[in-house]
Parts: structure tokens; C-alpha cells; sequence
């Protein structure tokens, strides 16, 4: 670490690592004699409303909602407020349309993961395989925008090195996810969302302070800035941006792996009905509360985005300039903790892909014993592997983390959005229809990606959506209708009614 570093603002931070570690290291002993693969993966379903909101919450709010999204706010105005309000619904929308539906099938199925749902849906290991696959691939560009995200803010704020809150952070994410598993991930989730919280509390507080108070901020954007308050931004923010935005980060997200998992998880009914209220209330305070600040931190700084390194730049800097020393170390913790959830929630899910849905079920298939050791050992270590790769792809930064965080949603979106939805909701859906969406969508997502190829300069989500619901009709018109067993499985009141 370098000499210039600000100590203070580093404490804060060390001490909630140890914290994160504590609660995974408890957890773990809580757990102990349970059955480890429904304790690690799903924390056996023993979620209560507070903490499945607050884990769905904070997974779903990852570093770029705390430093590329209110960066562009500062950049194009409340147009981007506009257009994230979408975000308000995520949490709702996920829990309502799949979580008890989830929930009753993971029951009844015993499943512990979002592919063993889909591997019983379509009967096919093949699908299974391919669906864990994209899993452990978009969640890995994820997480690598995530630990780039939460080590550029470390360095930018308190003085320290890239390397060195990379180091520090991402270690601490990979070893308390790997003890603890879900329920300690879940844990540590609420504290960091009522971190964030905190957070954006006091960042807007100072922020007012140092602008001379929210009438002289709006006064001065007013004759300065006047695009600020148009939804377009005078051609800054276009329609386009408004229509896929709301597709990437509002409706599509309800197919998330990483939050369907969460229906899984829940203990009751009335627990699923708390999370769906009280995490509409925070995603919304939080989304809309550091959109906002965004906004409001011209009142301290007077350049344009690019003059501070670009719009990622634009929240560390309002943090050393606003905050008093002492307290900046409080101020990082919010964004850093919505990078370590969402790395800790991707992690357990990427490795249940490993673990469960291919080594075991495999070893099963094939009549190998594998014991509940090995299958500790294999999972502590396949999560370990995997943040370990993440941190090494991340000690080279890619720029732009939010559009990496984008790439990633769309590619996870268009491969779960029509495989969960149509499956779980209508009968007619098949094996078929589901291969070609899940894997021709998402290569034509990939391939546009790469070609830069855009519709009526669209986000590629799209064309991958649409392309993916296309392949889901045809091969389920053309495909091997669902034997009867299945759909009695799934559909039983539909199917008794046709018998």
C-alpha cells in the first residue's frame, strides 16, 4: 500500500470485512450436522421476509447502481432517473411472478437450484448442462465488473492502490462466501444493504452541505444546465436508451438466475409477501436516493464528467470533496457492499452450477457415492476457484463497468427470460423449444454483441429477446410435446381438467 493512503477512511472498511467474515464463520457452525448441500446452496429454505428482501436487494444492486449509474445521472440528468425508476418494480415483480411458484416446485422436486427446476421442466441433462454453462459464464463477467468497480472506487477514495482493494475486498468476498455458503451470504447481504442505505444517506447530506442546500443546487443547474431537466437531455438520453434500459434492468431481470434462486430459499408465505414489500422499498429509496445525489453533485463539482476520468469517476470524487476525512470511510462501505453481495450472490449460484447441477447429479446418474465430505470439499473449493479466477481476470481493469455489468444481464436475460417464464406458465412449452431459445438466443446476443450490430440503435437485449422467443415457438411447435408425467408435475389442475 502506498504511503499517501488515508487511513482512516481504510479502518471502517477492515473492520466490516471482519464482520463478514464473523457471520460466515458462525453460520457455518450453525449449520453444522444439517444437510450441506440444502444449508450451502439454498440455506435450507429457512429464509424470513426482512432478510430474503434484503439479499435480493443487495444482489440485485451491484457496484454500477452506485457508481456508473449516478455518474450518468450527473452526465445526462434526471432523464436517468426516469428511465431507472423501472428498477423500483424488480424486486416485486421477481418474487411475485416466480417466488411462490418456485418454491412449491422446489419443494416438491426437492431442488435446490433454478437448473434443477429446469432440468425437471424439460427432461433433458443436456439442457441442464448448457443453462449452467451461460450461468458460470455471464456471472463471471459480472463479478469481474463488480471487484473492478469496488477496487477502482477503494483507490479513488482512499488513496491506497487498485491492487490493494482488489486484494482486500475480493479476498474477504471469496473467503466468506466459500465458509459460509448461502445463509451466511444471505446475512451478510442485509448488512450491506442497510450499509448502502446509510450510505446514501450521508453522501446526500454532505453533498447539500457543500452545495449550499438543494434550492441553490437546483437554482444553479437551472441556468447552467437546462438539459438536466428535459427527459431527452436535449439528445443525450434518446427513447432508445429509455425502452432497453427498462428491458435490462426492469422487466427481463425478474429471470435472473440469481434472484429466481431467492423463491427457493423463503420459509413461509408470509415471508414472500414481507420481501416483496419491503425490498420495493429499499430498491426504490436506494436506486432512486443515489440517481439523485448524482444529480445533485454538481452543487460540488463544476466539470463535465469527462474532466474527472468519466462518468465511474464522478461518485468517488463527490465523496473526498463532500466528506469530511473521517467519515469517508463510512461512505465507501455502501458502494463496496453492494459489490461484495452481488460477487458473494453470484458466487454460491455459480458454484451450485458446478457442484450440483453437473458433478453430482452426474454422480448420481451413474450410481457413484460421493460422500457428504467430498461434497463439502467440492463446493468450499469450486467457490473459491471461481472468485479466484474473477480476481485474476480483474487485476487488468476493463473500463466502463456498468456496460460490462449490461453485456452480462442481456446475456443472462435472453438465455432465462422465455426457458423460465414459458416453461413455468405454460404447458406448452418443450424440451425443443427450450434448447434453441436458450442456446440460439444467446449466441446471436453474443454475436451482435461483438459485431457492434444494433436495431434502431437499440441495445442488443432485443434482438436477443426477440430472437429467443422466436426459436422458443417454433421449436415448441415442431418439438416432442411434454410427456404427460411432467406436465402432471407442473401443470396439475391444467392437466386434470383435460383428462
Amino acid at each position: 500500500m502506498t504511503e499517501t493512503g488515508n487511513l482512516s477512511a481504510l479502518l471502517p472498511l477492515i473492520l466490516f470485512m471482519f464482520v463478514m467474515v464473523g457471520i460466515s464463520i458462525f453460520v457455518r457452525n450453525r449449520q453444522a450436522g444439517k444437510n450441506f448441500v440444502s444449508s450451502y446452496f439454498v440455506g435450507n429454505r429457512e429464509l424470513g421476509g426482512f432478510v430474503l428482501a434484503m439479499t435480493t436487494v443487495a444482489t440485485y444492486s451491484s457496484v454500477s447502481s452506485f457508481v456508473g449509474g449516478p455518474g450518468m445521472a450527473y452526465q445526462v440528468g434526471f432523464g436517468w432517473i426516469y428511465m431507472a425508476v423501472v428498477q423500483v418494480t424488480a424486486i416485486f415483480l421477481v418474487l411475485g411472478i416466480f417466488g411462490k411458484r418456485v418454491a412449491l416446485l422446489a419443494r416438491k422436486l426437492n431442488a435446490v437450484t433454478v437448473v434443477d427446476i429446469i432440468r425437471a421442466r424439460f427432461q433433458s441433462d443436456f439442457l441442464a448442462a448448457i443453462a449452467a454453462f451461460v450461468i458460470v459464464l455471464f456471472f463471471c463477467g459480472t463479478m469481474t465488473a463488480q471487484f473492478v468497480g469496488g477496487a477502482k472506487l477503494f483507490a479513488a477514495v482512499t488513496g491506497y492502490s487498485y491492487e490493494s482493494g482488489l486484494f482486500l475486498f475480493g479476498l474477504v468476498v471469496v473467503i466468506y462466501t466459500s465458509i459460509g455458503g448461502f445463509r451466511a451470504v444471505a446475512l451478510t447481504d442485509t448488512c450491506c444493504a442497510l450499509i448502502m442505505m446509510i450510505g446514501i444517506v450521508l453522501l446526500l447530506h454532505y453533498v447539500l452541505e457543500a452545495g449550499g442546500g438543494y434550492d441553490n443546487i437546483m437554482t444553479t443547474l437551472e441556468t447552467n444546465n437546462p438539459e438536466l431537466f428535459e427527459p431527452f437531455s436535449f439528445g443525450n438520453m434518446p427513447w432508445t436508451i429509455y425502452f432497453t434500459q427498462w428491458l435490462l434492468v426492469g422487466i427481463c431481470t425478474i429471470a435472473l438466475p440469481q434472484s429466481v434462486v431467492r423463491g427457493i430459499s423463503y420459509k413461509n408465505t408470509q415471508g414472500l409477501h414481507q420481501a416483496m414489500l419491503i425490498g420495493t422499498i429499499v430498491v426504490g429509496f436506494m436506486n432512486i436516493g443515489i440517481n439523485f445525489t448524482g444529480i445533485l453533485a454538481h452543487g460540488v463539482l463544476t466539470g463535465t464528467a469527462a474532466d474527472y476520468g468519466g462518468v465511474d469517476n464522478i461518485i468517488p470524487t463527490t465523496i473526498v470533496k463532500a466528506m469530511p476525512p473521517e467519515l469517508v470511510g463510512l461512505a465507501i462501505i455502501g458502494p463496496l457492499a453492494a459489490s461484495i453481495s452481488t460477487i458473494s450472490g453470484l458466487l454460491i449460484v455459480a458454484s451450485s452450477a458446478i457442484v450440483k447441477d453437473v458433478y453430482l447429479h452426474y454422480a448420481q446418474k451413474n450410481n457413484r457415492t460421493v460422500t457428504p465430505n467430498k461434497v463439502k470439499f467440492l463446493s468450499m473449493t469450486t467457490t473459491a476457484i471461481i472468485g479466484a479466477t474473477v480476481f485474476v481476470i480483474a487485476l487488468t481493469p476493463p473500463s466502463l463497468i456498468w456496460l460490462i455489468n449490461m453485456f452480462a444481464f442481456g446475456g443472462l436475460e435472453t438465455a432465462f427470460f422465455w426457458t423460465l417464464l414459458l416453461g413455468l406458465f405454460w404447458r406448452g412449452a418443450n424440451k425443443m423449444g427450450a434448447m434453441l431459445s436458450m442456446t440460439g438466443g444467446t449466441i446471436i446476443y453474443c454475436a451482435t454483441q461483438a459485431a457492434g450490430f444494433k436495431i434502431l440503435n437499440l441495445h442488443q437485449i432485443t434482438i436477443g429477446i426477440t430472437c429467443s422467443l422466436i426459436l422458443f415457438l417454433i421449436g415448441s411447435y415442431f418439438g416432442k410435446k411434454s410427456d404427460d408425467e411432467t406436465l402432471q408435475m407442473f401443470f396439475p389442475e391444467k392437466t386434470s381438467e383435460r383428462n
